[in-house]
């Protein structure tokens, strides 16, 4: 009798270690952001990679030994570091391109179906309450689409 209580004991202690284990990682995010103002967004989601066809870079002279650079804009022929960030971050999932004049760099958002993410890029398209969001891989960034979302913007 005195063991199978034991056993009840040390079950619900267990399930209760488990249980807590998992809210935590779930919702750690959410609590780091504790008394920060948080708004709901309407925003066009938009998705992009490192390539040549998302981030408009080219081989200069077309050669592939040569060095990137801008294919198209302002800075048209000049040199590019592919997979760079405008704030000189390496670009990763949680990278995201906004219009400087609404998200500074550091702005912390939530985006439904991807996750959390950080302001550390600018877009030449990326105007108004326009992101778009990085990816690794440029089929998924495909995938991904154009979607209009309900983004949560911590200031």
């Amino acid at each position: 009798m005195a063991g199978t209580m034991q056993n009840r004991r040390f079950c619900f202690f267990a399930i209760l270690l488990c249980f807590g284990i998992c809210c935590s990682l779930v919702s750690c995010a959410w609590f780091r952001h504790l008394g920060k103002e948080k708004k709901t967004i309407r925003m066009e989601v938009t998705a992009y990679c490192a390539c040549q066809k998302c981030c408009g870079w080219e081989r200069k002279w077309g050669c592939c030994l040569m060095p990137a650079v801008y294919a198209y804009g302002p800075s048209k022929g000049k040199r590019k570091k592919v997979g760079i960030a405008s704030d000189g971050t390496k670009a990763r999932k949680g990278t995201i391109a906004a219009d400087a004049k609404l998200f500074r760099f550091g702005t912390e958002m939530y985006i439904p179906g991807y996750g959390w993410g950080v302001v550390h890029d600018r877009g030449g398209a990326i105007k108004g309450y326009h992101i778009d969001i990085f990816f690794s891989d440029h089929d998924d960034a495909m995938e991904w689409g154009r979607k209009r979302l309900d983004v949560v913007v911590i200031k």
